[in-house]
């Protein structure tokens, strides 16, 4: 992959730049001068003497986020870095990625979150970490959360595991509540899911695998929606897979409660019946659902009930996947594919809006974060995404610039990618 560099003064010419709100768009070159959008409109240089990029073709959106990614260092530099994982997330059209905490030693001390700062420091990829909720991530004792806010932490979670005590959760919504930040949710009711290995129906019944019931997210769900009603405080709900969940989650938001959701493009996208085969890289926590439910949650994208859309990125080395399927860990990678998935399946296929589908990898994971939105706009710090929506790829896994090959859409043919982005003062233009 080459480098980005200094954006000290770059031209980027011909773009059309999409409003992600009212969806509108229009002719744009964008002067970037010293990491600074300093023209913005039909610019006519005649002797401009900086970077002349001809963006013809592309659309250019504040920077993408995903706010839903495990980066393995520390703990597993084998299977993901954070120089390598800023690096995917480029490939993938990102300018800010957030980690997740379940590293060795996990993120529940502010030497671990300084440690990821000092890593991703001088990257065009912004990194906002998330910080465990409880100290070692056992559910049992709330982290110091106040040192950990100081410490950069955007939010929190266990992600991997679910808060299993209810006292312990409520009092994670009230810390989290004073120093305003979500507490994001892995709702897996454990009792119901231990040895499962996907979803539990038809399909689980047919292969003879161990199912793991829809309820199973659902009753967690309800639970901390209770919890997030009784304390004020933000619930954020990660990798949201069921029917019945979407629908809670669109009545407590109808009642008021402080509660956000995610998707990712996997569960958008694949059914249950993906895991025929046995193909490991179709194992995944929470499991590849119906298509029902997969139906209900493009329908809470499109009215509003889900917010974000992230990869749930989850490198996994080549042998701990190649086993049975039953004894395989769960996840797979996503920061490259997200974008061209989602291009592909929901814009492609009309179920969102170019504008609705980019907003939920921009605009929204900032507003669940309670970050400041970007603005393309003169004298704003620049953080965009330019996209060729017509770029056609195949996704090649040998040529993937993440550390692991653990997905289910090798050899998919996508349609759309990230063209170049700018960040930090950087600029970075992808070369094929």
């Amino acid at each position: 992959m080459n480098q980005p560099k200094p954006a000290h003064k770059v031209l980027f010419k011909g773009a059309t730049l999409l409003d992600l709100e009212s969806g509108k768009e229009s002719p744009a070159d964008l002067l970037i001068v010293d990491g600074v959008i300093a023209e913005l409109g039909k610019l006519d240089i005649p002797s401009f003497d900086g970077e002349l990029i001809d963006a013809s073709g592309t659309v250019v959106v504040p920077g993408l986020m995903d706010m839903h990614v495990h980066l393995r260092e520390p703990g597993r530099e084998d299977e993901e870095t954070v120089e390598s994982g800023c690096r995917a997330a480029m490939a993938g059209g990102f300018t800010a990625i957030c980690p997740m905490p379940n590293t060795e030693p996990p993120a529940d001390k502010r030497e671990v979150l300084d440690f990821l700062r000092d890593r991703a420091r001088g990257q065009l990829v912004e990194l906002f970490p998330i910080a465990a909720v409880s100290k070692g991530r056992k559910g049992e004792e709330i982290a110091e959360m106040g040192e950990l806010v100081d410490a950069g932490a955007v939010a929190f979670s266990d992600d991997g595991d679910p808060v299993h005590n209810a006292a312990v959760m409520r009092r994670a919504l009230e810390y989290a509540k004073m120093f305003g930040r979500p507490v994001i949710d892995h709702c897996e009711e454990r009792s119901l899911t231990a040895g499962g290995a996907m979803n539990e129906g038809f399909v689980s019944t047919n292969l003879g695998l161990p199912g793991m019931p829809a309820v199973a997210e659902e009753i967690i769900v309800a639970r901390d929606l209770a919890l997030a009603k009784y304390t004020g405080g933000r619930l954020h709900v990660a990798h949201v897979s069921t029917a019945g969940s979407v629908e809670l989650i669109r009545r407590a938001r109808a009642e008021g409660v402080q509660v956000t959701c995610e998707v990712t493009p996997h569960h958008l996208i694949l059914t249950d019946q993906a895991v025929v085969g046995f193909d490991t890289n179709t194992k995944m926590n929470p499991p590849l659902r119906t298509a029902a439910d997969v139906e209900a949650l493009r329908a809470g994208l499109r009215d509003g009930t889900i917010q974000v859309i992230a990869s749930d990125h989850a490198p996994h080395a080549v042998e701990e996947k190649d086993v049975e399927y039953a004894a395989a860990p769960f996840g797979i990678i996503g920061l490259e594919t997200s974008l061209a998935l989602v291009l592909r399946e929901l814009v492609g296929r009309q179920v969102l809006t170019l504008a609705q589908a980019l907003r939920a990898m921009s605009a929204g994971p900032r507003q669940v974060l309670g970050l400041e939105q970007l603005k393309v706009e003169k004298g704003a710090r620049a953080n965009l995404t330019f996209i060729d929506p017509h770029a056609e790829w195949v996704v090649d896994t040998s040529r993937l610039e993440s550390k692991c090959r653990n997905t289910p859409f090798a050899g998919w043919k996508l349609r759309g990618r990230v063209f170049a982005l700018v960040n930090r003062g950087l600029y970075w233009r992808a070369v094929r």
